[in-house]
This record gives C-alpha cells, sequence and structure tokens, in this order.
C-alpha cells in the first residue's frame, strides 16, 4: 500500500501491536544515499523514539517496524549526514488501527471461552464452496466426461 508518494508498507492498514514493512523510495533514494535511516516514534508527543537502518535493495530502502497500541505512527528518514526527508518539516504520520474485532463472539457464559467466527460469516463460505464445486463438477458429471482418478499400484 503506498500511504504517500516514495513510501509503501506492505499491508493495508496500519494495526496496532503488529510488525510492518516499509519500504522508502523518496528524495534520498533518489540522490543515491549509502544509507539511509528511519526515525520514528508513536502518538503526539513521538513516545519510544528509535533510529532504524534501513536495508538498500533495489526497490528502495527497506525496515521493519514494530507498531505499539498508540494512535499514531510518526516517522521522517535521514542519511546519517545530516540530510533529511521530513516531508517539508512536517513529518510523516499515519493512523494506527485497533485489531478488528467485529467477526469475532465471546460466550459470556464460560470462562475459557474462544473466539469463533459469526455463524453468518461461515455459512457464507460454506455457500460459496458449494456453488464453485456445482458449477464446476455438474457440467462434467451430466456429460459423461467426469473421470475419477484410478490409483494403480502395479
Amino acid at each position: 500500500m503506498e500511504l504517500t508518494k516514495n513510501i509503501f508498507f506492505n499491508t493495508d492498514k496500519l494495526v496496532a501491536n503488529t510488525t510492518v514493512k516499509i519500504s522508502y523510495t523518496g528524495k534520498l533514494f533518489q540522490q543515491n544515499a549509502e544509507e539511509v535511516f528511519i526515525h520514528y516514534g508513536f502518538g503526539i508527543n513521538w513516545e519510544g523514539i528509535s533510529d532504524v537502518k534501513m536495508e538498500k535493495t533495489e526497490l528502495g530502502f527497506q525496515a521493519e517496524i514494530t507498531l505499539d497500541d498508540s494512535d499514531c505512527f510518526n516517522f521522517c528518514f535521514n542519511d546519517g549526514k545530516d540530510a533529511w526527508d521530513n516531508n517539508n518539516g512536517q513529518n510523516y504520520s499515519f493512523a494506527i488501527e485497533e485489531i478488528g474485532t467485529a467477526l469475532i463472539l465471546q460466550d459470556e457464559g464460560a470462562l475459557d471461552a474462544r473466539p469463533r467466527l459469526r455463524k453468518a460469516y461461515i455459512w457464507s463460505k460454506k455457500i460459496r464452496l458449494a456453488i464453485y464445486k456445482v458449477i464446476t463438477y455438474l457440467p462434467k458429471i451430466i456429460s459423461g466426461n467426469y473421470k475419477r482418478k484410478i490409483n494403480n499400484d502395479d
């Protein structure tokens, strides 16, 4: 997913307590910097500030970052020689979403209740599989072109 020009993540959403790979092909990469560091923190006050050296690849500089449970991920880039890409002084900042639990139900009556998917979701998967099988195999059976695989162990 491209969140802004020249910055890509390997996921559609930034989710709390997950690891994401960030790829950078911005100004420092285009200027053939030998190395690039990502300088990042979390929340409005940049808590937990870290600097990580990014790996240079043909696709740009890449690094894996573990997101915390803050509301936003803030970062900028530098080449270790006082050249910065900080989005024209505004830094890059993206919202971090909480893990969605819309499909998970909890049985409040049991202490060791395990999460389970909603029945409607499970049934929709079963119905889609049944339709696929009917569309795939029914014409073969009707036309007589359906052959079972025979295992010959000689």
